[in-house]
């Protein structure tokens, strides 16, 4: 269903090779040179050629939650319709990120609850907002394959605009809830490892989110039977069209620059319904919230950045851009032994670490 191929492993050990050449002793810019392997698998014809970062566009998506109805946040769904009139506006986080690092912004309604009249934003709307998940299902399955439809359009029509890379970001009021249910019944991790403070909420509230995706879990234990089933029964139309969205791009040969918690969620649905997934995804930081680690445990994930964010939007995925772009620089213009004109007698010592 999902054509994923797998990253081409063939070049290894010519990319390593040249990475580990650049005048540096072995392993000096430590993460840096995984990235840099890392895009030389999805990019590389032949470890000579040039990396390159073309047109990196966040994508954030917004959708509202049935759930949000029963204190799971500090705020309710009129919050999500006045967020995503400031990202369009300008003057969110995400976009000072965004423009401070050159990078295009995106913003598409997936369903939130109150639209908002605006040609800037993109419309996949999946209806207004999903169902109170621990009461029924939050959507159909129908909805979900919708959902992926739109997701896949969009990444057709960046790819085709020339983007290789896209970053993913979220905004709506009670999805850390949904997200931790979806991470819930992916994982068989229990609930309270899942279930953090999301915006903020107090240990009353806390308590009550918990119930609450306990309840969910409970209401569609026998269907919660594989990614697609419990997307319908527990996701969000933004985690939803997320998910999507990484299985187009990794089907075209695109990385994914992955957010915090809720995008993470999404990522792993996409990994369990694509395995081959997994080595298209780079993940950006360790979100504040809890659970994040874990999820990245289980996805095998090493964050580029810690920085206690918790806010979403794609910021934390923003902020990476620069890492992302130190790799690809350093590949393709710091110079190897040869030539710099390192000497035989300093070249050993380089490598060793010793100099």
């Amino acid at each position: 269903m999902y054509k994923v191929s797998p990253v081409n492993h063939s070049l290894d050990s010519e990319i390593h090779s040249c990475i580990d050449n650049k005048t540096k002793p072995l392993g000096a810019l430590g993460e840096l040179e995984s990235l840099a392997l890392q895009l030389g698998r999805i990019q590389l014809t032949s470890a000579t050629d040039k990396l390159a970062i073309n047109k990196p566009t966040m994508l954030v998506f917004a959708g509202d939650h049935g759930i949000a109805d029963y204190g799971v946040s500090i705020g309710d769904s009129d919050i999500t319709t006045q967020m995503v009139a400031n990202f369009v506006n300008g003057g969110a986080a995400i976009n000072v990120f965004c423009r401070q690092n050159g990078m295009a912004l995106e913003v598409i309604d997936c369903g939130i609850k109150t639209p908002v009249d605006d040609a800037r934003i993109i419309n996949q709307r999946l209806g207004n907002g999903t169902q109170a998940m621990h009461k029924e299902a939050a959507m159909s399955i129908d909805t979900v394959h919708k959902g992926f439809a739109f997701a896949r359009e969009l990444v057709e029509r960046h790819v085709a605009n020339g983007s290789n890379l896209l970053a993913i970001g979220e905004m709506g009021i009670g999805n850390t809830t949904s997200a931790a249910a979806v991470m819930a019944a992916l994982t068989g991790i229990p609930v309270a490892e899942c279930t953090g403070k999301g915006t903020g909420i107090d240990i009353v509230a806390l308590k009550r989110k918990r119930i609450i995706v306990e309840q969910a879990l409970l209401e569609h234990y026998s269907h919660l039977t594989n990614p697609i089933q419990i997307l319908a029964c527990l996701g969000g139309y933004e985690i939803v069209q997320m998910t999507g969205t990484i299985l187009a791009a990794a089907e075209f040969g695109v990385p994914v620059l992955v957010d915090g918690f809720i995008a993470s969620v999404a990522a792993l649905a996409a990994v369990e319904l694509a395995p081959a997934v997994r080595d298209y995804l780079i993940f950006s930081h360790e979100s504040g919230e809890h659970g994040h680690r874990r999820l990245l445990l289980r996805l095998n994930a090493r964050p580029m950045l810690r920085l206690g964010l918790r806010l979403g939007e794609g910021t934390g995925a923003a902020l990476a851009l620069p890492l992302l772009q130190a790799a690809v620089a350093f590949y393709n213009e710091m110079a190897s032994f040869d030539e710099a004109g390192v000497t035989s007698v300093v070249e050993p010592m380089l490598k060793s670490g010793a100099a």
